[in-house]
């Protein structure tokens, strides 16, 4: 059992190698385009020219306050800021590397067992089928979380809403007075809706990866659709934010959900026929 138990362990570090060019490609990718590029673009290029067809937000306060940070602080405080935030954009994307990792080694150790004549391990596949989509799911409705709060956030810059909350709070209250306040605001779209976008993309392709490796053939199609339900939920409403008046009850119904499916990622207790065994399972 302990000779068994140290080749899995080989195996497992053999599939985690043969992803380090994929790490170190991220990791690139990450510095340049979400670090380097997007620092010079957004923030360098506009501070240095006095403008930028932008809206106004942390990194350009310079501009309009020179009396509160120089045009050279901001560079330095932004450049950090972009650094920062490119290494967590690795951290996220080497998390769902980690995930697509993990799926698939299940995968194939299942795919494996099939092939062993006179055993029958499907109720214990299905069992950690179960609990690794339960982890893939949380990860993915954390993930689209950050999205929706990053297009909420350069939503909000680009309107012309005092802060935040009275921006959110007057668009659902459009919704009941027949108002339309769309258009309101700048015609801008900030870097972060496609860093966002990115975001989404990614995160949903690891829980389809997951949903089709995993759960085809499996014996939990309930809890798994409800679990799809919930991650469409909060796609559509992240596309559909500041498309029209009253997004944000749509978002905050949404929001609600994937709160819940945090705590609860079958969102509710199910038969555990569903696994094939006699034994409750939540």
């Amino acid at each position: 059992a302990q000779g068994d138990q140290v080749e899995s362990d080989d195996a497992w570090l053999r599939n985690v190698d043969a992803s380090s060019y994929t790490y170190w490609s991220v990791f690139l990718i990450c510095l340049l385009f979400a670090g380097l590029f997007q620092w010079i673009g957004v923030s360098l290029i506009p501070l240095m020219k006095g403008g930028g067809n932008y809206a106004m937000d942390w990194g350009k306060i310079a501009l309009v306050r020179p009396e509160v940070i120089s045009v050279p602080e901001t560079v330095v405080f932004t450049g950090l800021a972009y650094l920062y935030m490119c290494l967590v954009f690795y951290l996220f994307f080497a998390g769902l590397i980690l995930l697509y990792t993990v799926v698939h080694d299940l995968w194939r150790i299942g795919d494996g067992l099939k092939k062993l004549p006179h055993v029958d391990y499907q109720q214990e596949l299905n069992e950690a089928g179960l609990t690794v989509m339960r982890g893939v799911f949380r990860c993915t409705v954390l993930g689209v979380l950050v999205a929706i709060w990053m297009k909420v956030q350069s939503s909000y810059l680009a309107s012309s809403g005092e802060n935040i909350v009275v921006w959110l709070v007057g668009d659902m209250s459009s919704m009941f007075q027949g108002r339309d306040d769309v258009s309101t605001g700048f015609r801008y779209r900030m870097p972060t809706h496609y860093s966002s976008l990115l975001i989404v993309i990614s995160t949903c392709f690891v829980f389809l990866y997951g949903s089709i490796r995993l759960g085809v053939g499996g014996r939990f199609h309930a809890p798994l659709w409800k679990m799809s339900a919930v991650v469409a939920l909060l796609v559509v409403s992240y596309l559909l934010i500041d498309a029209f008046a009253g997004f944000s009850t749509l978002l905050a119904i949404s929001v609600l959900v994937a709160l819940y499916g945090l705590f609860d990622p079958g969102l509710g207790r199910w038969r555990a026929s569903e696994l094939g065994n006699n034994q409750s399972v939540s």
